[in-house]
Protein backbone atom coordinates (compact mmCIF):
# COMPACT_ATOMS: atom_id res chain seq x y z
CA UNK A 1 0.00 0.00 0.00
CA UNK A 2 2.01 2.94 -1.34
CA UNK A 3 0.13 5.63 0.61
CA UNK A 4 0.23 3.80 3.94
CA UNK A 5 1.87 5.57 6.87
CA UNK A 6 4.95 3.76 8.27
CA UNK A 7 5.01 2.51 11.84
CA UNK A 8 7.40 0.43 13.93
CA UNK A 9 6.16 -2.35 16.22
CA UNK A 10 7.57 -3.03 19.70
CA UNK A 11 7.95 -6.80 20.03
CA UNK A 12 9.38 -9.76 18.17
CA UNK A 13 7.08 -12.61 19.20
CA UNK A 14 3.83 -14.02 17.89
CA UNK A 15 1.73 -11.00 18.86
CA UNK A 16 4.14 -8.63 17.11
CA UNK A 17 4.11 -10.58 13.85
CA UNK A 18 0.33 -10.93 14.06
CA UNK A 19 0.04 -7.18 14.60
CA UNK A 20 2.09 -6.67 11.47
CA UNK A 21 -0.34 -8.84 9.50
CA UNK A 22 -3.36 -6.86 10.70
CA UNK A 23 -1.77 -3.45 10.17
CA UNK A 24 -0.45 -4.31 6.72
CA UNK A 25 -3.69 -5.88 5.51
CA UNK A 26 -6.43 -3.93 7.28
CA UNK A 27 -5.31 -0.41 8.12
CA UNK A 28 -3.82 2.77 6.70
CA UNK A 29 -0.44 1.85 8.25
CA UNK A 30 2.37 -0.43 7.15
CA UNK A 31 4.98 -1.91 9.49
CA UNK A 32 8.54 -0.81 8.67
CA UNK A 33 10.40 -2.64 11.46
CA UNK A 34 10.39 -4.08 14.96
CA UNK A 35 11.74 -2.84 18.32
CA UNK A 36 13.10 -5.02 21.13
CA UNK A 37 14.61 -4.32 24.53
CA UNK A 38 18.39 -4.04 24.34
CA UNK A 39 18.99 -7.41 26.02
CA UNK A 40 16.98 -9.14 23.27
CA UNK A 41 18.68 -7.42 20.34
CA UNK A 42 20.38 -10.60 19.14
CA UNK A 43 18.86 -10.65 15.64
CA UNK A 44 18.87 -7.94 13.01
CA UNK A 45 15.85 -9.01 10.96
CA UNK A 46 12.36 -10.44 11.40
CA UNK A 47 10.06 -11.32 8.52
CA UNK A 48 12.39 -9.41 6.22
CA UNK A 49 12.19 -6.22 8.28
CA UNK A 50 14.88 -4.65 10.49
CA UNK A 51 14.91 -5.28 14.24
CA UNK A 52 16.38 -2.45 16.32
CA UNK A 53 17.08 -2.09 20.02
CA UNK A 54 15.05 0.33 22.12
CA UNK A 55 18.13 2.47 22.83
CA UNK A 56 18.69 3.03 19.09
CA UNK A 57 15.16 3.13 17.75
CA UNK A 58 15.00 6.93 17.50
CA UNK A 59 18.10 6.89 15.28
CA UNK A 60 16.77 4.25 12.88
CA UNK A 61 13.08 5.21 13.04
CA UNK A 62 12.85 8.90 14.07
CA UNK A 63 9.58 9.73 15.87
CA UNK A 64 9.06 12.66 13.52
CA UNK A 65 8.77 10.25 10.58
CA UNK A 66 7.47 7.06 12.18
CA UNK A 67 4.70 6.25 14.60
CA UNK A 68 4.74 3.13 16.78
CA UNK A 69 2.66 0.36 18.30
CA UNK A 70 3.41 -1.89 21.28
CA UNK A 71 2.49 -5.51 20.51
CA UNK A 72 3.39 -7.49 23.63
CA UNK A 73 1.46 -10.06 25.65
CA UNK A 74 -0.06 -9.88 29.12
CA UNK A 75 3.16 -11.20 30.72
CA UNK A 76 3.78 -9.73 34.16
CA UNK A 77 0.05 -8.95 34.40
CA UNK A 78 0.49 -6.37 31.61
CA UNK A 79 3.29 -4.48 33.34
CA UNK A 80 5.86 -5.24 30.63
CA UNK A 81 3.47 -3.92 28.01
CA UNK A 82 2.84 -0.84 30.13
CA UNK A 83 6.58 -0.19 30.48
CA UNK A 84 7.12 -0.51 26.73
CA UNK A 85 4.27 1.95 26.17
CA UNK A 86 5.82 4.45 28.57
CA UNK A 87 9.29 3.96 27.06
CA UNK A 88 8.06 4.89 23.59
CA UNK A 89 6.02 7.83 24.89
CA UNK A 90 9.17 9.08 26.63
CA UNK A 91 10.87 9.02 23.22
CA UNK A 92 8.10 11.19 21.75
CA UNK A 93 6.42 8.51 19.63
CA UNK A 94 2.77 8.69 18.75
CA UNK A 95 1.31 5.25 19.47
CA UNK A 96 -1.34 4.19 16.98
CA UNK A 97 -4.37 2.00 17.63
CA UNK A 98 -5.77 -0.76 15.46
CA UNK A 99 -9.48 -1.60 15.15
CA UNK A 100 -10.32 -4.48 12.85
CA UNK A 101 -12.76 -3.50 10.11
CA UNK A 102 -14.70 -6.72 10.78
CA UNK A 103 -16.41 -5.56 13.94
CA UNK A 104 -19.15 -3.25 15.23
CA UNK A 105 -18.48 0.02 16.98
CA UNK A 106 -20.28 3.35 17.27
CA UNK A 107 -19.00 6.85 16.47
CA UNK A 108 -19.10 7.86 20.13
CA UNK A 109 -16.47 5.26 21.07
CA UNK A 110 -13.67 6.87 23.07
CA UNK A 111 -10.24 5.28 23.15
CA UNK A 112 -6.66 6.07 24.04
CA UNK A 113 -3.43 5.27 22.25
CA UNK A 114 -2.10 1.83 21.34
CA UNK A 115 -5.36 -0.09 21.51
CA UNK A 116 -5.44 -3.39 19.59
CA UNK A 117 -8.99 -4.58 18.86
CA UNK A 118 -9.47 -7.69 16.74
CA UNK A 119 -12.38 -9.01 14.69
CA UNK A 120 -16.00 -9.75 15.63
CA UNK A 121 -16.24 -7.28 18.47
CA UNK A 122 -19.49 -5.68 19.54
CA UNK A 123 -18.61 -2.33 21.09
CA UNK A 124 -21.91 -0.78 22.11
CA UNK A 125 -22.59 2.98 22.44
CA UNK A 126 -20.62 5.16 24.88
CA UNK A 127 -17.84 2.64 25.49
CA UNK A 128 -14.49 4.02 26.66
CA UNK A 129 -11.15 2.25 26.25
CA UNK A 130 -8.05 3.60 27.97
CA UNK A 131 -4.50 3.53 26.63
CA UNK A 132 -2.90 0.24 25.58
CA UNK A 133 -6.07 -1.87 25.82
CA UNK A 134 -6.11 -5.22 23.96
CA UNK A 135 -9.39 -6.87 22.98
CA UNK A 136 -8.89 -10.26 21.37
CA UNK A 137 -11.58 -11.58 19.02
CA UNK A 138 -15.30 -12.02 19.57
CA UNK A 139 -16.13 -9.96 22.67
CA UNK A 140 -19.27 -8.11 23.72
CA UNK A 141 -18.52 -4.79 25.42
CA UNK A 142 -21.77 -3.38 26.77
CA UNK A 143 -22.94 0.21 26.60
CA UNK A 144 -21.29 2.66 28.96
CA UNK A 145 -18.50 0.25 29.85
CA UNK A 146 -15.08 1.69 30.72
CA UNK A 147 -11.89 -0.38 30.40
CA UNK A 148 -8.79 1.04 32.06
CA UNK A 149 -5.25 1.47 30.73
CA UNK A 150 -3.07 -1.55 29.88
CA UNK A 151 -5.87 -4.10 30.34
CA UNK A 152 -6.07 -7.31 28.27
CA UNK A 153 -9.44 -8.87 27.41
CA UNK A 154 -9.33 -12.39 25.93
CA UNK A 155 -11.82 -13.88 23.45
CA UNK A 156 -15.59 -14.34 23.89
CA UNK A 157 -15.82 -12.22 27.00
CA UNK A 158 -19.14 -10.58 27.89
CA UNK A 159 -19.01 -7.29 29.76
CA UNK A 160 -22.56 -6.11 30.39
CA UNK A 161 -23.58 -2.46 30.48
CA UNK A 162 -21.75 0.11 32.61
CA UNK A 163 -19.00 -2.22 33.76
CA UNK A 164 -15.85 -0.47 34.98
CA UNK A 165 -12.55 -2.34 34.72
CA UNK A 166 -9.38 -0.91 36.23
CA UNK A 167 -5.82 -0.76 34.97
CA UNK A 168 -3.57 -3.73 34.12
CA UNK A 169 -6.36 -6.28 34.46
CA UNK A 170 -6.59 -9.61 32.62
CA UNK A 171 -10.00 -11.02 31.65
CA UNK A 172 -9.90 -14.68 30.58
CA UNK A 173 -11.74 -16.48 27.78
CA UNK A 174 -15.53 -16.80 28.22
CA UNK A 175 -15.60 -14.71 31.38
CA UNK A 176 -18.81 -12.79 32.11
CA UNK A 177 -19.21 -9.62 34.15
CA UNK A 178 -22.61 -8.43 35.38
CA UNK A 179 -23.81 -4.92 34.56
CA UNK A 180 -22.83 -2.02 36.85
CA UNK A 181 -19.94 -4.03 38.28
CA UNK A 182 -16.61 -2.41 39.16
CA UNK A 183 -13.34 -4.36 38.82
CA UNK A 184 -10.32 -2.92 40.63
CA UNK A 185 -6.82 -2.50 39.22
CA UNK A 186 -4.45 -5.45 38.71
CA UNK A 187 -7.24 -8.03 38.83
CA UNK A 188 -6.98 -11.48 37.21
CA UNK A 189 -10.36 -12.84 36.07
CA UNK A 190 -9.81 -16.46 35.08
CA UNK A 191 -11.31 -18.30 32.13
CA UNK A 192 -15.05 -18.92 32.47
CA UNK A 193 -15.50 -16.85 35.64
CA UNK A 194 -18.88 -15.25 36.26
CA UNK A 195 -18.46 -11.95 38.08
CA UNK A 196 -21.62 -10.76 39.81
CA UNK A 197 -20.28 -8.27 42.35
CA UNK A 198 -17.58 -5.63 42.68
CA UNK A 199 -14.01 -6.91 42.86
CA UNK A 200 -11.27 -5.12 44.87
CA UNK A 201 -7.90 -4.36 43.30
CA UNK A 202 -5.34 -7.14 43.16
CA UNK A 203 -7.89 -9.95 43.36
CA UNK A 204 -8.02 -13.24 41.48
CA UNK A 205 -11.51 -14.31 40.35
CA UNK A 206 -12.11 -17.98 39.53
CA UNK A 207 -15.05 -20.25 38.80
CA UNK A 208 -18.64 -19.90 37.73
CA UNK A 209 -19.56 -18.89 41.27
CA UNK A 210 -17.06 -16.04 41.06
CA UNK A 211 -14.83 -17.00 43.98
CA UNK A 212 -12.67 -13.98 44.80
CA UNK A 213 -9.26 -14.45 46.38
CA UNK A 214 -7.88 -11.28 48.00
CA UNK A 215 -4.53 -9.91 46.83
CA UNK A 216 -2.61 -11.32 49.84
CA UNK A 217 -4.11 -14.83 49.65
CA UNK A 218 -1.37 -17.48 49.05
CA UNK A 219 -3.56 -19.21 46.46
CA UNK A 220 -3.97 -15.95 44.55
CA UNK A 221 -0.20 -15.56 44.51
CA UNK A 222 0.29 -19.08 43.14
CA UNK A 223 -2.27 -18.50 40.38
CA UNK A 224 -0.71 -15.17 39.37
CA UNK A 225 2.74 -16.76 39.15
CA UNK A 226 1.41 -19.73 37.17
CA UNK A 227 -0.21 -17.56 34.50
CA UNK A 228 1.96 -14.43 34.49
CA UNK A 229 5.32 -15.44 35.95
CA UNK A 230 7.06 -13.40 38.62
CA UNK A 231 5.81 -9.84 38.58
CA UNK A 232 8.52 -7.21 38.13
CA UNK A 233 9.13 -4.77 40.98
CA UNK A 234 6.60 -1.98 40.90
CA UNK A 235 8.49 1.13 39.84
CA UNK A 236 5.51 3.44 39.88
Amino acid sequence: MASAEPIVVFGSGEIATLARYYFDNDSSYRVAGFIVDDEFANVSELEGLPVVSLSRVAERFPPGRFKAHVALSYRGLNRFRERAFQALKARSYTLVSYFCSRGVRWPDLKHGENCFVLENQTLQPTVTLGDNVMLWSGNHIGHGTVIGDHTYVSSHVVLAGHVKIGQRCFVGINATVKDFTTIGDDTFIAMGAAVTKDVPSGSVVIGAAATILPADDPGAGRLRRKYFGDLPPDSR
